[in-house]
């Protein structure tokens, strides 16, 4: 339901977070084993979006457990930094790192909150600075979320974003064919459901989250106010997971409608780049 944003917003998403990293870590939806034996965890749309990372140094704000990282650093990163305010997702991530044999100055990870990010890291700058996909709508304040991004990319370098498309929560939940929510609501999404999108009958304790919605023009228009320059917006037909019942998974391994159905965007792409100099 949406309301006001609660004082405890913050410490009710960690407790939420910090209880799932266990059930994630087991899932066959991160499948460790197969990541440790080499499976990449990104998208294609995103290495080809992003492009040859070599040599450069890249933060991961909103890393969770690390595998999106940890496979920029498999890419040729020189250097990569995961961000995210759950300690036990961060000692997750530090572990597949060591089990992978990458020291911390190759892939090193931060406990911090995102909006503290640029005194949390290890470094002033960044030649990328990413996040991915299931970040945003945690966050109440997108300007500030795009002042903070954008203060870490180093002159040339550019920000990339994977996310989920904000439509998508304007839709039903159970065949997403309607228009049921408020695309424009600025109020928080309070919510009780129990499970995880790894396993949606996950037993849990901490079932309390509080979301917002973020416009893609929203999005944008932050980052261009950060002083960054968009370079692409791309819109995607695909899903990572069942988001709704009437998703069918693909031989790719996306989620899309059935081909008798209309589409319409699941997920979105931004790069934005800082002028060299500026």
């Amino acid at each position: 339901m949406y309301a006001a944003t609660p004082d405890d917003w913050h410490d009710a998403n960690r407790a939420r977070w910090d209880e799932r990293v266990a059930i994630h870590a087991a899932s066959d939806f991160y499948d460790l084993d197969a990541f440790r034996a080499g499976k990449d965890a990104l998208r294609d749309f995103e290495l080809a979006e992003v492009g040859d990372v070599t040599g450069k140094s890249l933060l991961h704000l909103q890393c969770h457990i690390g595998l999106d990282t940890l496979s920029w650093a498999r890419h040729g990163a020189a250097h990569v930094v995961g961000l995210d305010f759950s300690e036990p997702a961060v000692e997750t991530a530090r572990g597949l790192a060591r089990s992978l044999g990458l020291t911390p100055e190759r892939a090193a990870f931060v406990a911090a909150d995102v909006y503290d990010a640029a005194e949390a890291v290890p470094d002033s700058s960044y030649d990328i600075v990413y996040t991915g996909l299931g970040a945003l709508n945690w966050l109440p304040d997108i300007e500030r979320w795009a002042e903070t991004a954008a203060s870490l990319v180093a002159p040339g370098g550019f920000l990339y974003l994977a996310e989920f498309h904000p439509l998508t929560d304007a839709l039903d939940d159970a065949t997403g064919s309607r228009i049921t929510y408020d695309y424009f609501s600025r109020e928080a999404w309070v919510d009780e459901t129990p499970g995880t999108y790894t396993d949606f009958d996950a037993p849990t304790i901490h079932n309390r989250s509080v979301e917002w919605q973020h416009p893609i023009g929203e999005v944008v228009s932050a980052l261009a106010a950060a002083g960054l320059r968009i370079e692409l917006l791309h819109e995607h037909d695909a899903s990572l997971f069942a988001r709704f019942g009437a998703l069918e998974r693909q031989g790719d391994g996306y989620y899309r409608f059935p081909a008798d159905r209309p589409r319409i965007p699941l997920m979105y792409s931004i790069k934005a780049s800082r002028r060299t100099g500026g």
